[in-house]
């Protein structure tokens, strides 16, 4: 096996991607990018989920916001519900998986509020039901998906905003999403600090 040739070909193909899909998600994440700023002015928070390599984006994304991003600023109302092991396998334990992230959606989550939903498959159950708790909640939802965008593509409301990423390797979906929710992270703060 060629190491070196298999390497650049998972650059290639990642880049190839990227450039691929950039004009038909430039859109929606702006777009994104605009709704999560005025929820934040509006003194709401953004909740963020996703299971495995998308839990850890969905964490990533909100320690950008809380933290900084790349220009100073104050911090901003994100809370990633992936990360209280307590709380996750208490709802796990004594409910469902399924419910891990629609409970906490419930219980934290206010009409003001945006959830950012992470799904490579769009078929996710704890995170399909983190969109329809949020969606009972009059929530607005933020989904990044692939494939087709599978069940969540289809529950979303006219309101919501999809991004999602037509291809079928969760591997360059998910380098995909962490771009895009740079972009995100990146045009909050231009929009909030007046960055030309």
């Amino acid at each position: 096996m060629d190491l070196i040739q298999r390497i650049t070909s998972n650059f290639t193909e990642s880049a190839n991607l990227k450039l691929e899909v950039m004009d038909q998600l430039a859109a929606p994440i702006a777009a994104a990018a605009e709704r999560m700023l005025q929820c934040l002015m509006d003194d709401g928070k953004i909740l963020s989920c996703g299971n495995g390599g998308s839990a850890a984006d969905a964490q990533h994304f909100a320690a950008e916001l809380l933290n900084r991003f790349e220009m100073e600023r104050p911090g901003l109302a994100a809370f990633c519900l992936t990360c209280d092991s307590s709380t996750l396998t208490a709802i796990a334990n004594d409910y469902d998986y399924s419910q891990v992230f629609s409970k906490q959606v419930a219980a934290l989550g206010r009409p003001k509020d945006l959830l950012l939903a992470l799904s490579t498959s769009g078929n996710s159950r704890s995170v399909v039901e983190a969109v329809s708790a949020a969606h009972e909640l009059k929530m607005g939802v933020v989904a990044l998906t692939g494939h087709s965008g599978g069940v969540i593509s289809e529950i979303l409301r006219p309101e919501d905003i999809h991004i999602c990423v037509p291809a079928s390797s969760t591997a360059r979906i998910q380098e995909v999403h962490i771009l895009a929710l740079h972009c995100l992270c990146d045009a909050i703060d231009c929009l909030l600090l007046g960055v030309e």
